[in-house]
């Protein structure tokens, strides 16, 4: 990764504050955006709230060339069904989908001119399993998929490739709710073949394999790091 450009949208935190720390180890030149800049990471930043301000009056100190972009921003919005609006799905959509559009159009002249870049986007497991109360995220994480097979294939003549990871849950600041007890996070850990849930760090390498040249023939696929649960019983 020296010497690459690297952009990544949501890295104060979570997977992305990890996967912006990994390819500062590598080396890697980083572009951040997001509401604050990254605690530790040596980046341009700029200041972006997905569901506030338009990406072109927010990227504007990408670099001429950029050899990955990674749009971490995510929600976890679980409810039942009948108690979910109109309104959820669509700030679910906004957050996870027409953000990832915006980075990427604002983007592509500049990933175009690597000719040999890399997008990587992230799903999640319950876009492949049915699950309980998640009927907002996965709706929202299905168009994330449809969306990383659909420009692989356009953006396969400009030699970008495009991948997403979809994780199953893992221990960030998103998810807090989810683990907050040692009863959560136990039961949490039983539903996983591996035994536990994700840490930011599973998700992050996978993330930087599929921005290296090592992974240079994979695009169009969407990958699971969710410790078996959504291949095994």
């Amino acid at each position: 990764m020296n010497g690459k450009n690297i952009l990544i949208v949501g890295a104060s935190s979570g997977i992305g504050h990890a996967l912006a720390q990994q390819l500062q180890a590598a080396g890697a030149t980083l572009f951040t955006a997001g509401r604050q800049q990254p605690e530790g990471i040596e980046s341009t930043h700029m200041t972006w709230d997905v569901s506030q301000t338009a990406a072109t009056d927010a990227l504007t100190s990408l670099p001429d060339t950029l050899h990955g972009l990674v749009y971490c921003p995510g929600t976890i919005n679980l409810k039942p069904f009948q108690r979910l609006e109109p309104a959820d799905y669509r700030s679910d959509l906004e957050i996870n989908v027409l953000g990832a559009i915006a980075a990427i159009h604002t983007s592509l002249t500049a990933l175009k001119s690597a000719k040999g870049a890399s997008v990587v986007l992230f799903s999640t497991v319950a876009a492949k399993l049915g699950m309980g109360l998640h009927s907002s995220v996965s709706v929202a994480k299905s168009a994330v998929e449809g969306l990383t097979k659909s420009l692989a294939a356009e953006f396969a003549p400009l030699k970008i490739r495009v991948n997403a990871v979809a994780p199953s849950l893992t221990d960030t600041p998103l998810a807090q709710n989810l683990l907050s007890t040692d009863e959560r996070r136990d039961a949490a850990n039983k539903r996983h073949p591996l035994s536990r849930v994700g840490t930011p760090d599973d998700i992050a390498s996978m993330a930087a394999y599929l921005l290296d040249d090592k992974a240079g023939w994979i695009t169009g696929q969407v990958i699971g790091v969710d410790g078996g649960m959504g291949s095994l019983k």
